[in-house]
């Protein structure tokens, strides 16, 4: 059988890129297919515009802040429309830098959307990104499937009144109130935007706590970090129905309250994008939740088939589906021992305000490992000890394994704590101990120095059996 490429690449974001930019680098005949945008969803409609409206969000309390360091400045009002059309001038250039390092690379692009006929040929079909494109065939010896995940609404009466973080950024006015559901990343960095830029917030989610998964003392600073915003949290709750009254709409939850909105936004998830992709016609298995089904080298249940990123499931973040790209290409054209991620120590932030960021193990997952050491604190700030804004916390925990010594986790609320993060990343990666921590010398005066001079325990967990 000929193959037109070495490699096809279904799916044109951040891990899709990679792989396929790797590939050519080997020297592979590489295409990469896309429908709908060039960059994926992170560029598009996740983390790049996300960031960009979030730090729109914080300048109005710069301002107010700025009073009690001698500024008389004035806080005015916010133009939303002049914020989104800043945003998609700027994804905009990044579309056009994602195409250009493509070509550049001697990769063929080309745009429909993509539908198996058997394992190695690929029928390409109109989609958004070329809705008059005349259907065509191509074949490769391998596919790589990177094509992403989608939100999901829960099924509830009026569930179509209510938007995604797809439609969130091209609003064309910023609601004045807005009903977001689910407290996972997407939901509390969208509270935040919203009640940045002065919106009335209520943000309903099931548990006690927001961020399911993230280690409990931070989950419970969040709580209180999100009222410190001018949120409405309604924990326990979760709507039943949504009836759209006149301009707005009217939000009925499961403990009889009612909430008056202009938006209701269901951050309620993101699942595997995989319809209408054929693969029916493929040996390519799946889970009840879509999820593509690989193993530790990417590959599918189908020979020749891999997938990689937010479609597997895996750990859904932009850098761990470049890890993965650049792994497989390395291991499918590369000469040498193909370059290693430590996917393990992988650190995330929720980037609200303050932002929450993380590494290594929570408390609760250490102890399954053995008995651990906690080191925790909790502070003001420099700059707000004279802002004023004393509910402002800074929160840092280390999570110690007591047997090795060794930092499993770290774990930081506070203003910068993603930039902190990503260097104390490095250190729990390398399998640091606590004394390596005890014996660097802090930056003074930072935040980032309490890190380092975390000295006296503050409790022994016992391991879990």
């Amino acid at each position: 059988m000929a193959h037109e490429f070495d490699l096809l690449v279904i799916g044109a974001g951040s891990g899709g890129v990679r792989c396929a930019r790797i590939a050519a680098g080997h020297g592979a005949r590489v295409a990469v297919v896309e429908s709908r945008h060039w960059g994926g969803t992170c560029v598009n409609l996740g983390c790049v515009p996300k960031k960009l409206m979030v730090q729109a969000s914080e300048y109005g309390d710069m301002v107010e802040d700025s009073h009690a360091f001698g500024w008389t400045s004035t806080r005015g009002t916010h133009d939303w429309a002049k914020l989104i059309t800043a945003k998609d001038k700027e994804i905009t250039r990044l579309n056009g830098i994602y195409v250009s390092m493509l070509e550049k690379a001697g990769i063929t692009l080309l745009t429909g959307h993509a539908r198996f006929e058997d394992a190695h040929t690929v029928r390409i079909e109109p989609s958004p990104l070329a809705p008059d494109e005349q259907p065509f065939t191509v074949k490769a010896r391998h596919i790589v499937i990177a094509t992403g995940s989608t939100p999901v609404k829960p099924d509830i009466p009026g569930a179509e009144f209510a938007i995604t973080s797809d439609e969130a950024f091209h609003l064309p006015a910023r609601p004045q109130r807005v009903v977001i559901v689910g407290s996972g990343y997407i939901g509390l960095e969208f509270a935040g935007i919203f009640a940045g830029l002065g919106s009335d917030v209520d943000l309903v989610y099931r548990q006690d706590l927001p961020l399911r998964g993230f280690d409990e003392d931070m989950r419970a600073a969040m709580k209180e970090a999100i009222t410190a915003r001018g949120i409405t949290q309604h924990s326990h709750a979760s709507p039943t129905h949504i009836r759209k009254e006149g301009s707005g709409y009217s939000v009925t939850l499961d403990n009889g309250q009612t909430l008056e909105a202009d938006c209701v936004f269901f951050a309620t998830g993101r699942r595997p994008k995989i319809d209408s992709l054929g693969l029916e016609t493929t040996k390519v298995e799946t889970a009840d939740n879509g999820r593509i089904k690989v193993n530790s080298k990417r590959e599918t249940t189908q020979p020749g088939i891999y997938a990689i990123g937010d479609v597997t499931d895996h750990l859904n973040l932009t850098p761990v589906a470049i890890a993965e790209g650049h792994n497989l290409a390395d291991r499918l054209f590369g000469k040498e021992t193909p370059r290693s991620w430590s996917l393990r120590t992988t650190p995330k932030a929720v980037f609200f305000s303050p932002p929450l960021a993380t590494v290594g193990l929570t408390e609760e997952e250490a102890t399954h490992h053995g008995a651990v050491d906690v080191y925790f604190t909790r502070f003001t700030p420099m700059r707000h000890t004279l802002s004023g804004r004393t509910d402002r916390k800074t929160v840092m925990k280390l999570v110690v394994d007591q047997a090795s010594q060794k930092v499993v986790g770290a774990h930081v609320l506070g203003d910068d704590a993603a930039e902190m993060m990503q260097g104390i990343a490095v250190a729990v990666t390398a399998g640091l101990r606590k004394v390596d921590f005890d014996r660097t010398v802090g930056i003074h005066p930072t935040s980032a120095e309490e890190l380092v001079t975390l000295r006296t325990r503050t409790r022994e967990t016992p391991a879990i059996n």
